[in-house]
This record gives structure tokens, C-alpha cells and sequence, in this order.
């Protein structure tokens, strides 16, 4: 079998997870009235990450691999929030789910370096005027990823300091923010990642119409809806 089309079909699955999340979670939000967050969001985010990060790395992709290998703490830590306010999560669960993502996080920094260096290395093998255009694109890929780390630090600090998982409204707007640079970013490199690209292009839709619900039902939206 070509390992190609391997790596390929766990990038594709982990797309489909990991931007279809928001499309799941939009469909909840449009039967409730409001913005709300189904449990299967956090674990779409969870496996899916993992899944387009591998792929991600695979694919020399310096921009995605840097993006997903920090989030996967933020996703287990609202996993906890969640099943505390269900009443569902046990110390052996709370132990498991950290110590994964603690696991997860340092072995993803590791390979983020390697790819990251990689990068570096294919860039000096370009002209000059080809080097300069594809570090612009990096560049804007990289204000793009801060205003997706922006968004997930407001929605984890203000998810603390009440107790629960929330989405605050900011956090639909730094996505819209977000997703329209990284895309660009994407489409834009010497050899374009289509899945990255096109997975956030496609959410774009998704964070224009939760900005919209959220500015008619408060500030900070819960996720007590289930789904």
C-alpha cells in the first residue's frame, strides 16, 4: 500500500473531525437559539487534533503542526470542566486525561521543532524572492495562529475563573480573525495544504453566524448543552 495515500486518508479523517467540529456545534447552536457547546465538540477537537497534527508533520507543514500541539491541553482541560459538571469525572479519569495530554503536548513540541527546522532548511534552498514570499505567507499564517491562541487563553481563563466551560464572543471573533489568515497562509506555500487550507476557509461561514447568535444572547455562552 503507498503510505502516501495513508497519510492522506488520517489527514483527511482528522480534518473532517477537526473542522467539522464547528459545523456540529453550529447545528446545536441553531436548534437551541444560542450558542452552545455539545460534549461531541470537545472530543472531535481532541481526535481530530491529534489525527491532522500527525498528518500535519508528516506533510512538513510548519504552520499547522506549530498550531495544533499546544491546544490539545486546552481541549482535555474543558473535557474535565465538562464531565465535573456532569458529574462524571472521576479522579482516575481527571489523572488519565492530564497526564495524556502532558504526554501529548511534549512529544508535539518536539516534532513541531523538527519540522519547524526543516522548513528553515528547504528555505535556503529557495532564491531569495522565493524565501521572502514564503516567509510573508509564514508571517501571516503566524498572526492568524495568535489569534487563534488568543482565543482559546480568554475562553480557558474565563472558563476558570467560572467554574464551567464557556464561549465568550471574542472568541468567534479572533476565530474569524484566525482562520482567514492561516487560510491564506495555507493556499499560499511553495507546495499549498489543501486539507488545512480549506478546513479553515470552510469555518469562516461557521464563526461569522456564532458571532451573530452570541451578540443576541449575552457576552459568554455556556456548553451545558449536550448532544
Amino acid at each position: 500500500m503507498n503510505h502516501a495515500y495513508v497519510w492522506m486518508t488520517l489527514g483527511a479523517v482528522g480534518g473532517i473531525l477537526f473542522y467539522g467540529r464547528f459545523y456540529v456545534q453550529w447545528l446545536a447552536s441553531e436548534r437551541a437559539g444560542r450558542v452552545v457547546v455539545p460534549m461531541a465538540f470537545w472530543y472531535m477537537s481532541m481526535v481530530g487534533a491529534l489525527l491532522t497534527f500527525a498528518y500535519s508533520v508528516w506533510r512538513h507543514s510548519p504552520g499547522a503542526a506549530f498550531g495544533l500541539c499546544f491546544n490539545v491541553i486546552v481541549y482535555a482541560r474543558n473535557l474535565a470542566l465538562r464531565w465535573r459538571e456532569s458529574g462524571r469525572l472521576t479522579p482516575s479519569r481527571n489523572v488519565l486525561a492530564h497526564a495524556l495530554a502532558g504526554a501529548v503536548t511534549v512529544a508535539a513540541v518536539i516534532l513541531t521543532v523538527w519540522v519547524w527546522r526543516g522548513e528553515w532548511v528547504r528555505n535556503a534552498e529557495l532564491s531569495p524572492e522565493e524565501a521572502a514570499r514564503n516567509w510573508f505567507w509564514l508571517g501571516l499564517w503566524a498572526l492568524g495562529q495568535a489569534a487563534y491562541f488568543a482565543r482559546f487563553g480568554v475562553q480557558w481563563a474565563l472558563s476558570e475563573w467560572l467554574g464551567k466551560s464557556v464561549i465568550p464572543r471574542v472568541f468567534w471573533l479572533l476565530s474569524g480573525i484566525g482562520a482567514l489568515c492561516q487560510a491564506l497562509g495555507f493556499f499560499m506555500r511553495p507546495e499549498p495544504d489543501w486539507i488545512n487550507g480549506f478546513g479553515q476557509g470552510f469555518n469562516l461561514l461557521i464563526y461569522a453566524r456564532n458571532l451573530i447568535l452570541s451578540g443576541k444572547n449575552g457576552a459568554a455562552d455556556g456548553g451545558a448543552a449536550n448532544a
